[in-house]
């Protein structure tokens, strides 16, 4: 196990800076996640720590270990791949026990490592096989058997399940969640997908065109985000954003004023807002799902997605543009009027910048 440590990170493509100064401290066994739109630098910084980019300034430790200038094979990571990277004239424990032979273990050695991994993975009726002859899921699992073999300090894992079905997506990331706890090893795992992120972390790392946008544990990405950027990034369906203009601020709350003219007032007390400053609100589908709050919104609907347990409302409300609701149970017909309730507790504010404004209770 190790604890991953990157200070003034930064690197450059010709022109183009793909990351900019990540400082991030990963700790000893934590599994940490990277997520940001495509393009952000996520794929890059764990290559960066792979070792299979080299950085154009900062430095990157794992321990207390500078191991910037140091080659990939002597950084002490494994790293499984999108694309699995398995020799396909090799059968599955050739491909598993190949880097160990490449550094002269001991067979007896080699063959007790796979033997352990492959029934960690429940891949030991699978020894005599080639690739070609393995499913999607299967193919995965012996990239990572390859890396487990290592006994390596820190695991690195690119988008690993991106390229199965639906189905294999649960299976593959339930396996890897328990071969987290069980081995206790730190692990850095790139992902677009927020379910993985969110299910999978301890901590996410959001990124934003290589900048750190924030880091914390899935719920409080959820409920505190920092700015509009990971309060729209983080949480599926989307999060809607109204603009709004403060009318009053009193100790009772704001009265915001809407793009159509109307008006409504939030039982939250910001002490930094005036008359006339310029708001977003942010507002989650989950929270449109009851009847009862002091905020009520009316959605025209365009559309809904019926998921069985739940539906998602696509509609106009707010005098904005797109809009979406989640409502469990219940029946609800495209081009007709829904009445909804909010909770004003519920509504994110963020400044004309994006950043998140911190608000209290109204005072009685």
């Amino acid at each position: 196990m190790a604890r991953v440590r990157l200070t003034q990170a930064k690197k450059t493509f010709g022109s183009v800076d793909v990351i900019r100064g990540v400082d991030l401290d990963i700790a000893d066994g934590e599994f940490t996640v990277f997520v940001g739109p495509s393009g952000c630098g996520k794929s890059t910084l764990l290559r960066l720590i792979a070792g299979l980019e080299t950085l154009s300034s900062g430095s990157i430790y794992i321990d207390d270990d500078d191991v910037t200038d140091r080659a990939a094979v002597d950084r002490g990571i494994a790293m499984v791949f999108q694309s699995y990277a398995l020799y396909p004239h090799m059968t599955v424990e050739e491909n598993m026990g190949f880097g160990l032979r490449m550094n002269n273990v001991d067979e007896a050695v080699i063959s007790q490592k796979v033997g352990d991994a492959a029934r960690s993975l429940q891949l030991d009726a699978l020894l005599d096989r080639r690739p070609a002859h393995l499913s999607g899921g299967q193919r995965q699992r012996v990239a990572i058997g390859r890396a487990i073999v290592r006994d390596p300090k820190v695991f690195l894992f690119d988008e690993p399940l991106s390229n199965l079905d639906a189905e294999l997506r649960v299976d593959m990331r339930l396996e890897i969640a328990r071969l987290h706890r069980k081995l206790a090893t730190t692990m850095v795992y790139v992902t677009h997908d927020q379910v993985e992120a969110m299910t999978l972390a301890d901590r996410i790392v959001v990124l934003r065109a290589g900048v750190v946008e924030q880091v914390g544990a899935p719920l409080e990405l959820y409920s505190r985000p920092a700015n509009a950027f990971v309060a729209g990034f983080i949480g599926s369906p989307k999060m809607n954003f109204v603009d709004a203009t403060v009318a009053n601020s009193t100790p009772d709350g704001l009265v915001l004023t809407l793009p159509d003219g109307n008006s409504f007032h939030i039982a939250r007390r910001v002490d930094a807002l005036s008359a006339g400053d310029s708001v977003s609100l942010g507002i989650r589908p989950q929270d449109l799902a009851g009847s009862t709050g002091d905020i009520a919104i009316t959605v025209d609907v365009d559309l809904v997605e019926a998921l069985g347990g739940t539906s998602h409302i696509h509609g106009r409300a707010l005098g904005v543009g797109h809009f979406i609701a989640e409502q469990s149970g219940a029946v609800v017909a495209e081009d007709q009027q829904l009445q909804l309730a909010l909770d004003s507790a519920n509504v994110h504010l963020f400044d004309s910048n994006g950043q998140r404004i911190d608000t209290a209770a109204a005072r009685n």
